[in-house]
């Protein structure tokens, strides 16, 4: 038998053929991929710019960040140096331990994990390197892949992450990962998940701290501290492991750090919570406003369409976002454009603003008002509200509800959400001891919160216009509306001080003297108007007293002489100047303070008599920068010249009086709020049937306001003793300065005093003007 010759040449032919059919197959089909031919492939600016979601940062004037704004992803980036080096260890050393020896595709972790398929060795690891997964991070699967797609999409990573290798450093690549990655819980990036597991920076992680971070990075989900606790633990101890497998960490630093708990301090991201809640969010509102249009808003809201349409004509942050384009020629977004907005508040001054509002609330006003609810036939409600009346304001409150908006919207009529508001349900309620769970109809939760007194409070720097504090309400959680800018109510008195800015400005001065008798005016329609003093004093009754007495003591009697010599009108004209405005109706009662103000505008309005007369608007936000640090707007405030200086020093000596001997006299003689030194220049503000209390108080350093009353007017004190400004809202100001002037880091002391305007030569002191010429007309004075 012949054997046949075998034509080896022939085969080893064949087997170079098809070797080289493979490689250029697998070539073509690389080139392919990176070509974008077989699917998306970004392009180089894509990799060189990668469009990541940043949230923006808001920042104290001290440097503290208050919150950020975000929808999707609450991530703000970090830099490189600001990481400390066993958390990139550990990241290295579990993820990718020849991370600086392959160009994004590590060869040898392929080998490694074929070799574990074929063995069935589960610790042989996965082979994805860092640059693959950020890969993935960067431009994400589509869901509801078949297989062949993923196997494909696979491929497509491995292109995309020799890209990123060649685009970028590895600190680069390291950096773009622990920014992008999501540890769930609204904790998008490291800086974001060192705050809210551990509240602190990424530079202050501590070793086990960073080794659960990382560990979370092979299934966030799976790896959730908050619900699975004992499997994490588990999870950082490997990473740990693997530190030490590395050359990383000794066995015995292992061995110790293995020992500790996860120590976990979470802070949940919730925009209803943290620092300066009522704040945040105006500015919020603000940075994002749309161009006012009078078809947006309903008839009854036709005095906040003016004012927006002021603020966006005059206020360059009002509608910020609207107003300005980034280079791509889109609108800047504050929830995914990574500003960094840096304003005014100052995070020591507002902790004790918020400190000072609980405090008088919680343990003085709140349980005054509660003890006296048991003599009241519809509790909260005063007395002198009928049954019927009452029965109308319950039913406004049901219609202003999320609950009547849901139930109208499935097709109740208002009869059946009536009933439905009186069935029991299980429901969480705000109390100054803590939130309450409870069963209780949603009317009787309605009347619940109805009982609760409300105040506000704002400090601005004199000399700058910086708002320092702003606080919008006693909880934002369950109390969201906002009483400093948005919420208007009667002022009382504290608007008399603009009508003796009238006669200070036209030669009378605090010491002359007026009398102290009843004054009429003839109202339009025929009628005769005499406005009445609370309390009249018996001894100064029909007797000459200065106008220094008659603001002290906060006399109508007195500023109706005063309006007497003047006008409604010329008051209207004063407060305009100094900033105010809403609406002012020009009558005769206007010194009654009747007309609706916001705590923002009183604020700004007293600041400019400590200012030597000039208006300083008060401003929030001094300089927005980019995600790259770029300034790309800054803010002055608007200031105008409104009252001439001897004006605004004069009106500071009358309110001085105020403080030193009239109704904000608590703040000398209160030892837990008052027994200040400095020179306080104040007025109290009372409204009618007490229903809002005031106090805008006036240092050389600071002006500071407070209102305080309920939601609704016909729930308030039965007596102005505790419903009057000195007792609702001069304690808060006390309190908030007591622990300003206790910071001394905040550089605010007692022996500061008032600028006084050069060649200032008028004698204040009353007791030597005693003998001052009494004119029979007030034409004498000028």
């Amino acid at each position: 038998m012949v054997e046949k010759k075998i034509n080896f040449k022939k085969y080893i032919l064949l087997f170079w053929a098809a070797f080289l059919f493979f490689v250029a197959g697998g070539v073509l089909f690389f080139i392919l991929i990176a070509k974008g031919t077989l699917g998306f492939m970004p392009s180089f600016e894509e990799l060189e710019n990668p469009r990541n979601i940043l949230a923006s940062e808001i920042y104290s004037e001290d440097g503290k960040v208050l919150d950020k704004y975000f929808i999707r992803e609450n991530r703000t980036y970090v830099d490189f140096k600001n990481l400390p080096p066993h958390l990139i260890d550990a990241l290295i050393a579990t993820e990718d331990v020849r991370f600086y020896h392959h160009s994004g595709i590590d060869l040898r972790g392929l080998a490694r994990v074929v070799k574990g398929i074929v063995t069935n060795d589960s610790s042989s690891g996965g082979g994805s390197t860092l640059s693959q997964q950020l890969a993935k991070m960067l431009f994400p699967r589509e869901q509801h892949t078949s297989k062949i797609e993923l196997i494909l999409r696979k491929f497509k990573e491995w292109v995309i992450a020799v890209k990123l290798e060649r685009s970028y450093t590895k600190e680069e690549i390291i950096l773009m990962y622990l920014n992008k990655y999501d540890y769930l819980n609204n904790a998008v990036g490291i800086k974001s998940a060192a705050n809210v597991y551990f509240s602190v920076p990424p530079g202050s992680l501590q070793l086990h701290q960073s080794a659960m971070l990382v560990g979370m990075a092979k299934n966030s989900s799976l790896y959730n501290p908050l619900r699975r606790p004992k499997l994490v633990l588990d999870r950082r101890n490997v990473v740990l492991n693997q530190m030490e497998k590395y050359g990383y960490i000794s066995k015995t630093e292992r061995d110790s750090v293995k020992q500790l708990p996860l120590d976990l301090h979470y802070t949940a991201v919730d925009y209803k919570l943290g620092p300066a809640p009522y704040f945040r969010e105006y500015l919020r509102l603000t940075l994002s406003a749309k161009k006012p249009e009078r078809k947006n808003y309903p008839s009854w809201l036709g005095q906040k369409f003016i004012e927006d349409v002021n603020e966006w004509e005059n206020n360059p942050l009002f509608g910020w976002c609207r107003k300005n384009i980034k280079a791509n020629g889109e609108n800047y977004n504050i929830y995914s454009d990574g500003l960094k907005i840096y304003t005014t508040i100052d995070s020591r001054m507002q902790k004790y603003a918020v400190e000072a509002v609980e405090q008088h609330l919680r343990y003085d006003l709140q349980p005054l008002f509660d003890g006296s609810m048991k003599s009241l036939k519809n509790p909260p409600f005063a007395n002198n509200m009928d049954t019927e009346t009452v029965e109308g304001l319950l039913n406004r409150s049901i219609r202003q509800s999320e609950r009547y908006r849901v139930l109208k919207k499935s097709g109740k009529s208002f009869k059946e959400i009536k009933a439905n508001f009186n069935i029991p349900v299980d429901m969480t309620v705000f109390s100054w001891k803590g939130e309450i769970d409870t069963t209780m109809t949603p009317l009787d939760s309605i009347k619940w919160y109805l009982r609760y007194f409300r105040s506000s409070f704002m400090a601005m720097e004199t000399e700058t216009g910086k708002v320092k504090a702003y606080v919008g309400g006693p909880n934002y959680k369950y109390f969201m509306y906002d009483m400093v800018k948005e919420g208007k109510r009667q002022v009382g008195s504290t608007i008399k001080p603009f009508l003796y800015t009238l006669a200070m400005q036209n030669g009378l001065t605090p010491c002359t003297k007026v009398p102290y008798v009843s004054q009429q005016f003839q109202e339009p329609d025929g009628s005769i108007y005499e406005p009445k003093d609370a309390d009249v004093d018996e001894k100064m009754d029909g007797k000459l007293v200065t106008l220094k007495w008659g603001l002290a003591k906060s006399k109508n009697r007195i500023s109706a002489w005063v309006l007497k010599q003047f006008s409604p009108q010329a008051v209207v004209e004063v407060m305009k100047r100094l900033g105010v405005y809403s609406p002012i109706d020009p009558v005769h009662s206007i010194f009654l303070g009747v007309s609706d103000v916001t705590l923002y505008e009183m604020v700004g309005a007293f600041n400019t008599y400590a200012n030597l007369g000039v208006f300083i608007k008060p401003y929030f936000v001094t300089r927005i920068e980019d995600r790259h640090g770029n300034i790309i707007a800054s803010f002055q405030p608007k200031r105008q010249e409104a009252i001439d200086e001897q004006t605004a020093y004069l009106m500071l000596n009358l309110m001085q009086a105020v403080v030193d001997e009239g109704t904000a006299i608590r703040l000398r003689n209160r030892p837990n709020y008052g027994q200040f030194t400095m020179p306080i220049a104040g007025k109290t503000g009372t409204t009618q049937n007490h229903s809002d209390g005031w106090f805008i108080g006036v240092t050389p350093k600071l002006t500071a306001g407070v209102w305080t009353g309920a939601d609704l007017r016909s729930i308030h004190f039965k007596t102005i003793a505790t419903g009057q400004g000195a007792n609702m809202a001069l304690p808060i100001w006390g309190y908030f300065y007591k622990k300003v002037l206790a910071d001394k880091s905040l550089g605010i002391t007692e022996d500061m005093e008032f600028k006084k305007p050069l060649h200032f030569n008028i004698n204040l002191d009353c007791d030597e003007t005693e003998k001052e010429k009494v004119p029979s007309d007030f034409n004498d004075f000028f």
